[in-house]
């Protein structure tokens, strides 16, 4: 029987920038995106429980801490890249309902027909804006929001506010909760801003980094969590203490000593997540 041809990269002028989609050599139907040499998503399409970058693995650790193993959960994903997070979800909490939302179009496209969904997913995807969405999205809705919204490297500036942060929590069920991916470095302006957004919306924070990111040491990925119920802080610091490269989880006294004297940033003055230094994200 011939073998199965080798996979080839694609390349694509999407609406923000160029995509590329390529073979892991390692792994027979596994792909990393990238968008303009940033790293955006890694999906193997035979092992979708398999999550390739750090932050999203313990992105998973949450979700695999809010419910009772195997519990379906409604899920409201705002950025869907090659959507590694729903694939996930959908394999490991069969017959959640999730609703992805990306705002770039022809990226949408090109990963819908390269990296088709299974079929039966629950995953619906949309192509939005994702403040317009959450703006839209019925009251009470959602079990957890899922925000990996970049415009190239950084956060958008709409998303940053915290009029988005109560925009967000309208969506959200009583225990509902919120969990993003954020990227910054020391003194923290903005991830400052973030928390003390969120600190005026919800009761429960938690930011989970790894420690020479904590320590103003590099740039790097930041995730926050925030929740009206109470967040499973120490069976979530287990879980991300064990990865590969591990990191913290900082709540209560230490996230209130790290907003400090930091101040909600309104729509008026929000900005963009910090340009990230050459090279923090990308690939060869």
């Amino acid at each position: 029987m011939d073998e199965a041809p080798e996979p080839i990269p694609v390349t694509r002028s999407v609406d923000h920038g160029t995509a590329k989609l390529l073979p892991d050599v390692d792994r027979p139907r596994a792909w990393l995106l990238t968008v303009d040499g940033a790293p955006q998503s890694y999906v193997d399409l035979d092992a979708p429980t398999h999550l390739e970058f750090e932050y999203v693995r313990r992105l998973a650790h949450v979700l695999d801490e809010l419910a009772a193993p195997g519990q379906p959960l409604d899920v409201l994903h705002l950025g869907g890249g090659a959507m590694t997070l729903p694939r996930y979800l959908a394999a490991t909490r069969p017959h959640s309902r999730q609703n992805v939302i990306e705002a770039d179009r022809r990226l949408l496209a090109l990963v819908t027909e390269a990296l088709p969904l299974p079929d039966d997913s629950g995953i619906a995807v949309r192509a939005q804006d994702a403040r317009m969405a959450l703006t839209e999205a019925p009251e009470d809705s959602a079990d957890v929001i899922v925000a990996d919204v970049f415009g190239g490297s950084r956060v958008p500036a709409h998303l940053t506010s915290v009029e988005y942060a109560r925009a967000a929590d309208r969506v959200l069920r009583a225990d509902g909760r919120y969990i993003a991916n954020l990227a910054d470095s020391a003194p923290f302006d903005f991830l400052r801003g973030q928390l003390a957004n969120f600190a005026t919306v919800f009761e429960h924070l938690a930011l989970i980094a790894e420690p020479s990111v904590l320590r103003g040491r590099r740039f790097g990925n930041a995730l926050l969590v925030a929740s009206h119920a109470e967040l499973p802080i120490a069976p979530l610091a287990r879980r991300v203490a064990a990865d590969a490269f591990p990191a913290r989880v900082e709540h209560g006294a230490a996230l209130r000593r790290l907003i400090a004297d930091a101040v909600p940033v309104g729509d008026a003055e929000a900005v963009a997540s910090p340009v990230p230094p050459a090279g923090a994200f990308s690939v060869g």
